[in-house]
């Protein structure tokens, strides 16, 4: 009875591991099988490719340089001062006004400056009184020394009477000169065209000589001061170009350097250089503005840096050959700017070749790709169509 017993322990056993390998293999039948239609299915999708989505490998220009970076500064810019003391009487302007050259600002309270004038006037006129009596006393005085009746130190006596009148008289007139200049000087001038930007005294106050009293800057003519290592500076020329992106605008704005300063700065040791803007249409004084100066050119074929690939040993950008994605290997050359995108040299493609852009992603080499757009779909498989802009 024990040995049947045992030997159905053994036939229990021998079945389930019957079941499990039976099982296993079923399981991996049907493993393998969806991998298989997986695979298939994946052999047949098709990518739709737009006409954006393309660029074609041509030569560009491009444009190697220095990275710049710098803070907008108007060219013309002033500081209107108090040229005499006093009291502020008024100010006609405030921060963002328009002036003109010459435009009457303001004016500090005239009445001292009125009265020193009134004083230095008639000391001037009194001056003007003696020069007339020592003329007539010396007037006289020669009729007398022609006649004999008086002795020529007399005359020479009443000569120098006259000629110190005459001085007194040139002093009083230059003392109403400068009284005048002050009085003149209580009337605040804009020295330039331009817009009020700062407005730092009020009516009423007492302001000192050389008191700052409004900022007027020129918005028509707008620069970076750009510092720059004095070994970057060597390939720097009066007249590069640059191209700017300035704060809270989404298009670049063009530059040209228009001086380079002859001495280092102290302590950082650097060079400034000035990058004159070309439009100034809706920019402000004081905005951060960075970008790149170009200092060499050189042409070559060259794709978007962002269309090259680097997941694998080798970079590698995304060919499309016979309607299929194809992974060609190349070399990268020199980097630079072709207008206001990143480019860079390659060497190991074909010219006139089309090359996915980087907005496309990373597809499985040998994936089949359709255009969606007609002439891309007529086009020639290694000729893009003439509308694919570059991305």
């Amino acid at each position: 009875m024990k040995r049947w017993i045992k030997w159905g322990l053994i036939a229990l056993v021998v079945l389930a591991l019957a079941i499990g390998i039976i099982r296993a293999l079923a399981a991996r039948k049907a493993q393998q099988a969806a991998l298989a239609l997986q695979t298939a299915q994946s052999a047949q999708t098709v990518v739709e490719l737009g006409a954006s989505d393309v660029l074609t490998v041509k030569p560009q220009e491009l444009t190697r340089g220095l990275p710049v970076s710098g803070t907008l500064k108007a060219v013309n810019a002033a500081f209107v001062k108090a040229r005499v003391a006093g009291e502020l009487q008024e100010l006609k302007v405030r921060e963002g006004d328009s002036v003109k050259a010459g435009q009457l600002l303001g004016r500090i309270d005239p009445a001292e400056y009125d009265a020193r004038l009134r004083q230095a006037q008639q000391q001037a006129d009194a001056a003007q009184a003696q020069i007339d009596i020592a003329q007539r006393q010396y007037d006289n005085n020669k009729a007398l020394v022609d006649q004999g009746f008086i002795s020529k130190t007399a005359l020479d006596t009443s000569l120098a009477n006259l000629n110190g009148a005459r001085a007194s008289h040139l002093a009083a007139v230059a003392a109403a000169d400068v009284a005048r200049k002050s009085a003149t000087d209580t009337r605040l001038l804009a020295p330039i065209s331009g817009q009020v930007a700062q407005r730092l005294a009020q009516p009423g106050e007492r302001v000192a000589v050389d008191a700052r009293i409004v900022e007027i800057v020129d918005l028509s003519r707008l620069e970076i001061e750009a510092p720059l290592s004095p070994a970057d500076t060597l390939d720097v020329r009066v007249g590069q170009e640059a191209q700017l992106q300035i704060e809270g605008s989404t298009q670049p704005v063009a530059a040209r350097v228009v001086r380079i300063n002859p001495s280092t700065q102290a302590g950082s040791r650097s060079v400034l250089v000035y990058l004159g803007l070309a439009s100034t249409t809706g920019l402000r004084q004081g905005l951060f503005a960075q970008g790149t100066l170009g200092t060499a050119k050189r042409t070559a074929l060259a794709v978007p840096v962002s269309a090259v690939r680097t997941d694998k040993p080798a970079p590698y950008v995304q060919v499309v050959d016979r309607q299929q994605v194809k992974h060609q290997t190349v070399t990268l050359g020199e980097r630079g700017e072709a207008g206001s995108q990143a480019m860079v040299a390659v060497t190991g493609v074909a010219e006139n070749s089309m090359v996915l852009a980087g907005t496309v992603g990373t597809l499985r080499e040998g994936t089949l790709v359709k255009f969606t757009a007609p002439a891309a779909a007529a086009a020639s498989p290694v000729t893009p169509p003439a509308s694919a802009p570059v991305r």
